[in-house]
């Protein structure tokens, strides 16, 4: 009844369904993963911005120090002086609402205590006359402030996807990257960088400020895993139903057949024949 299944065409079929069946559930355990994932993320940036405020040189051992992943978006406080001198822009950064480009106005505020410079993104600003042109940017607040904001690790092109490609205008750059302006200051900066939430005393005029991360969205990767997994569960269903509707068709000719030789035989025409059940 089911010879056919040793026929080239239902053995490829059904070599291609026994192979889709573990695809599918590991592409289910890799969105379920990156659920995962954002859960993780979620959580520790809830509890960061939760956290008591601490102090910035107590977090970072110095230059080049790499901020652990731990204390990535903890509110962190700094004292001191802004360097005007040294800020810059960092280029193809979008503003709030993800829509418009512009620049990420970045200053270095020369610490109280004496040990370095730690780098502050002041927030966002529009493009100038052209994407090339420095932008129009609020001047940094002199005197002493206080300034409040979420500690983040340095970018890199490696974690950030985003190419640092050389021979921009002056005081552009398209990475946040303390090694970098170290290099390119001579200044001794603090690994890692402040994304600016407040200032005291209040500055007035600023740039836009970015705000705190969404931490509530977790996505549709749970979705997708169990859209996965179902998917992986109907291929034997559906490979069965291929089988079953291939040998009743078969039944069906066979059927056919027999009754037309029979017709034939008899000398008359053949009669249909109803198809067999099942």
């Amino acid at each position: 009844m089911y010879r056919f299944l040793l026929s080239w065409r239902w053995a490829l079929t059904t070599l291609v369904a026994l192979l889709l069946i573990p695809a599918c559930i590991e592409l289910g355990f890799w969105q379920l993963h990156r659920h995962e994932s954002r859960v993780a993320r979620n959580t520790l940036i809830g509890n960061s911005l939760k956290a008591t405020p601490a102090a910035f040189d107590t977090l970072s051992t110095g230059p080049g120090h790499q901020v652990p992943s731990a204390l990535t978006w903890r509110t962190v406080t700094a004292t001191g002086e802004y360097d005007s001198t040294h800020e810059f822009v960092v280029r193809q950064r979008y503003d709030s609402g993800g829509s418009t480009p512009g620049f990420f106005v970045i200053t270095p505020l020369r610490l109280a205590d004496g040990t370095g410079e730690v780098l502050i993104n002041r927030g966002w600003v529009a493009l100038g006359s052209d994407a090339t042109s420095y932008p129009s940017v609020p001047p940094a607040p002199s005197g002493q402030v206080t300034v409040t904001g979420r500690l983040r690790a340095d970018e890199t092109s490696a974690a950030s996807g985003i190419r640092d490609r050389g021979g921009l205008p002056e005081h552009q750059y398209m990475l946040i990257n303390t090694e970098q302006q170290t290099r390119a200051t001579g200044a001794t900066i603090l690994g890692g960088y402040l994304e600016l939430a407040s200032t005291s005393p209040d500055p007035g005029r600023q740039a836009q400020l970015i705000p705190a991360p969404d931490h509530s969205d977790i996505g549709p990767h749970m979705a997708y895993t169990i859209q996965w997994w179902l998917f992986a569960s109907m291929v034997p269903v559906g490979l069965w139903v291929l089988i079953r509707r291939e040998a009743k068709d078969r039944r069906t000719e066979a059927a056919t057949a027999a009754a037309a030789a029979a017709a034939a035989a008899a000398g008359a025409d053949p009669a249909p024949v109803p198809a067999p059940a099942g």
